[in-house]
């Protein structure tokens, strides 16, 4: 049997056109909004164009201040770099001079010790604590002072050359961190829209941790040019300081070295005068004693001279005792020779004392041809050590200005 089929639905004449204005109002609407927001993307799109491309410029602008102040603050960093490197060349140059001064007061100060050294070898009553003594002591501990000072003076040096250099090296790092700046910055400025190798970053617009305020940035630079022009400055004053020490410590020693080579003038002058004076005396004494002896051996002839009268005198009063009785008379004859007996003993008594005398002169005489010859010896031994070794030996003291 067949299956009967429903027809469908019908709807009215005024539901059909209602649907139609419904569907033609709905579309207006929808269209208008469409034509809205059309229109108000196109806007929307210009703005943000402009405002991208103001952005762009306003960026570009900050990296070209950013660049004038980079390359402000490295020319200042250059400058103070060449400054100090100068100054530290400079400050290098017054060290060398320094060491060199001090190994030039080697040798004059030994000099004067071995000075000091040959003179111990004088003897007798030369070794004497004099002028020469006294300058040439005074010369060592004036060297010895001139040796600690430029010590002291070239540790001061050596001090203050590590500090300018620990502040260039601050310096160049400023700069090389100052050069990377810039070139980043460079490269970032010289990109454009259409450069290759752009790429999304994320999460990159944000503020770094370990970033530092502009403040800051150039209070650092700032800082370090300042503890450089404090070491320059220091630096300078100290090669002020060092050249006024090397020309007063060459002014000392050379001051105390004439001092010695007057004192040492004065006293060999004055030892060969002595000298001169005892070899005098040497040879008067000399003189003397011949004179002395040949005086000794006319009074031992004279002596001797007396011999055969005395003998003649009492051989002559001896044999008168033999005249018999009455004649032996005490006559004229008999006194007369008792007198001539009393007298030659007389002079031979005379005599002996004046050779006694004369024995204990030659003896004076000669111990002071001694004394003298030995002065004499002393006195060239002195002249020896003060005129040939000492004198010979300073004049190869050469001090001079460094």
């Amino acid at each position: 049997m067949a299956k009967v089929v429903s027809a469908p639905s019908r709807f009215a004449h005024e539901d059909w056109t209602r649907s139609n204005l419904t569907k033609y109002a709905n579309a207006e609407v929808e269209r208008a909004a469409s034509e809205r927001l059309v229109e108000e993307s196109k806007r929307l799109a210009d703005e943000t164009e402009k405002r991208t491309d103001k952005t762009q410029r306003d960026v570009n602008k900050k990296f070209e201040q950013r660049l004038d102040d980079i390359k402000y603050w490295k020319k200042e960093l250059d400058d103070k770099l060449d400054s100090l490197a100068t100054e530290v060349d400079s400050l290098q140059t017054f060290k060398t001079r320094v060491e060199k001064a001090l190994e030039a007061t080697e040798e004059p100060l030994h000099i004067a010790r071995q000075c000091l050294i040959n003179r111990e070898k004088r003897f007798g009553i030369d070794l004497v604590h004099d002028d020469v003594q006294k300058e040439l002591i005074k010369e060592v501990e004036t060297i010895e002072g001139v040796q600690a000072l430029l010590r002291r003076t070239l540790e001061q040096g050596t001090e203050q050359i590590r500090l300018n250099r620990k502040s260039r090296y601050q310096l160049e790092k400023d700069l090389k961190d100052k050069f990377s700046s810039m070139s980043i910055d460079e490269y970032c400025q010289n990109l454009r829209n259409n450069s290759a190798n752009l790429r999304y970053k994320e999460g990159t617009a944000k503020i770094e941790a370990n970033s530092v305020t502009p403040e800051d940035w150039q209070d650092f630079s700032n800082a370090n040019i300042e503890q450089a022009e404090r070491e320059r400055q220091s630096s300078v004053d100290l090669r002020s300081l060092v050249d006024g020490i090397l020309q007063q410590s060459s002014n000392d020693m050379q001051k105390q070295c004439e001092a010695v080579d007057l004192a040492f003038s004065k006293r060999i002058a004055e030892t060969k005068d002595t000298k001169g004076k005892l070899e005098d005396h040497l040879n008067k004494v000399l003189a003397q004693i011949k004179e002395i002896e040949e005086n000794i051996s006319r009074l031992t002839k004279a002596i001797a001279d007396k011999v055969s009268p005395l003998k003649l005198a009492q051989t002559r009063l001896d044999t008168r005792t033999n005249r018999p009785n009455v004649e032996l008379c005490r006559d004229h004859v008999q006194y007369r020779l008792i007198e001539e007996v009393g007298e030659i003993e007389e002079s031979v008594g005379r005599l002996q004392e004046r050779l006694q005398q004369s024995q204990d002169s030659l003896k004076g005489l000669i111990r002071n041809q001694l004394s003298l010859e030995e002065d004499i010896q002393v006195k060239a031994n002195t002249l020896f050590i003060d005129e040939v070794e000492c004198v010979g030996m300073r004049k190869s003291i050469n001090i001079q200005s460094y």
